[in-house]
């Protein structure tokens, strides 16, 4: 018996171009994230910069407040606390690796998350910046630091890590560029709803919020980066081996010929002929 010639099958590894441009994608985020806040923070520590829109900020918003986007606000600052946002995540990326049967993706979200917490509460610590006047609190007394905002933080994290996510989903059609592009906007003018919520209900400086928003996009780069490290090492290694048993066949059966949808395939009659005088 001889070996069948095997078609050669497209390859599933992603263009060479396509890694490339992830990997730019991620790099200008770790850049730009990182730019924003360390500048946001210098700009805290000197009391210069955009550190001299703090007051005037504040004090614009408390002023213009209404009932109507009070209650918005407050529902929208209720359901992004880091606490919420921490239960989502974590339920999320459960639901998601018990119905598509894989951890790596829900392990970047809740990682992701995790570590949005964990740096906003070393830097509240280390810069230890008071908040607004307490008497401008919408919600109650907060004793909690100020910088960054622990909300928009943890809010621009779980939108932006989960945007991406979604989008690069193997076996979707939502790899499009229209849909991602949908998809970010809809994570930013999220993000920028829950930092306008901290200011307008008077718990967080305009540097607080812009340092968060800094910080989200460089942790969002740190998984875009990591997951298409992970993706780019996989593409690397070699095909699993077919067993030679699985390939073998008789002679006859090593012809093939094109098929309606360009493949090609055995002459089933040279078969059924051969069935026939055997």
């Amino acid at each position: 018996m001889l070996l069948a010639q095997r078609v050669p099958r497209p390859s599933a590894r992603p263009p060479l171009s396509s890694q490339r441009r992830l990997f730019f994608v991620a790099a200008g985020l770790l850049v730009a994230g990182e730019t924003i806040f360390w500048t946001m923070l210098a700009a805290v520590q000197s009391n210069s910069g955009a550190a001299a829109l703090d007051g005037p900020v504040h004090d614009g918003l408390v002023a213009s407040r209404n009932p109507l986007v009070t209650s918005i606000l407050t529902a929208v600052t209720t359901v992004t606390s880091p606490l919420w946002m921490t239960v989502i995540g974590c339920v999320l990326a459960l639901v998601w690796a018990a119905w598509k049967r894989e951890i790596w993706r829900p392990a970047l979200l809740v990682g992701a998350m995790a570590a949005a917490l964990a740096v906003s509460t070393l830097i509240k610590h280390d810069v230890a910046r008071p908040r607004p006047a307490a008497s401008d609190f919408m919600l109650g007394p907060d004793d909690a630091l100020s910088f960054p905002s622990g909300h928009t933080f943890g809010a621009g994290v779980f939108l932006c890590v989960l945007s991406y996510l979604l989008v690069t989903a193997r076996g979707t059609r939502t790899s499009k560029r229209s849909t991602s592009a949908l998809g970010f906007a809809a994570a930013a003018a999220g993000t920028l709803v829950v930092a306008f919520s901290r200011l307008y209900l008077g718990y967080h400086w305009l540097t607080d919020v812009l340092a968060s928003i800094g910080l989200a996009l460089a942790v969002t780069g740190t998984v875009i980066l990591a997951d298409g490290l992970r993706t780019a090492r996989a593409a690397r290694l070699p095909a699993p081996a077919v067993p030679a048993a699985q390939t073998a066949m008789p002679a006859y059966a090593a012809q093939e010929y094109p098929s309606e949808d360009g493949l090609l395939e055995p002459d089933a009659h040279r078969l059924g002929d051969h069935h026939r005088r055997g």
